[in-house]
């Protein structure tokens, strides 16, 4: 259903997700109704489709964004810290910032530093991205995301916007317990999503979902 729903605007692109079955929750519907793709999404932003955003980078499909932000819903409550590692165009990093407002923390993490002043400009185009940026509730640091970011662990949920080539123990480290991290995952030829969970106890759990193809996540360009 993905091919059928792109629309002329924001609010028809995010209609027809609705109405196509790729947004079930809604409050994932009203955030992303909220942030307005074409700040981020230069050429085509209400085509469901990925976006090249420069730096060999790209802006994932909108249903991918979706399934992201429905997989990781249930820890995305008002108060809640998020990672969002390779924030890219920043458009994710601020979709997560609405659904945990108010009194929420999220960090978007990128390792080229040009990407992480774009997703900066990005945000500050509209008023409630800068209300988010100017209160602390958003805000985008260059490091390697694959060491996440201590700094403000622990974290409740974590999503990485990239394709690793192994589970990095860093970011399980840094997730609250209970707390989940929904990554890419390189598995020879193929990439997956996985859904960690780590339970109350600590304990740790993998699940391989659907099938993806995500740009690596790797070492800064030189």
């Amino acid at each position: 259903m993905a091919w059928r729903s792109s629309g002329a605007t924001n609010e028809l692109l995010i209609d027809n997700l609705a109405r196509n079955g790729l947004i079930t929750q809604a409050r994932v519907k009203q955030a992303m109704l909220g942030v307005d793709r074409a700040h981020y999404a230069p050429f085509a932003p209400y085509q469901d489709s990925p976006q090249t955003i420069g730096h060999a980078a790209t802006i994932s499909a909108p249903h991918m964004h979706a399934s992201a932000c429905e997989s990781l819903l249930a820890y995305l409550r008002p108060g809640a810290r998020v990672l969002d590692v390779g924030s890219g165009s920043g458009y994710l990093t601020h979709v997560l910032a609405e659904l945990v407002k108010p009194g929420g923390r999220v960090v978007g993490v990128e390792h080229i530093e040009p990407l992480v002043e774009m997703g900066i400009r990005n945000t500050r185009k509209s008023a409630e991205g800068r209300g988010l940026m100017d209160s602390g509730g958003l805000r985008y640091v260059n490091a390697d995301g694959r060491l996440g970011w201590p700094e403000d662990a622990p974290y409740d949920a974590i999503h990485v916007g990239a394709a690793a080539v192994a589970f990095h123990q860093p970011l399980i480290d840094q997730l609250k317990a209970p707390g989940r991290l929904f990554m890419p995952v390189e598995e020879g030829n193929t990439q997956h999503i996985f859904i960690i969970d780590k339970k109350e106890d600590g304990t740790v759990t993998r699940k391989r979902d659907m099938g993806v193809r995500y740009v690596p996540l790797t070492d800064a360009p030189r």
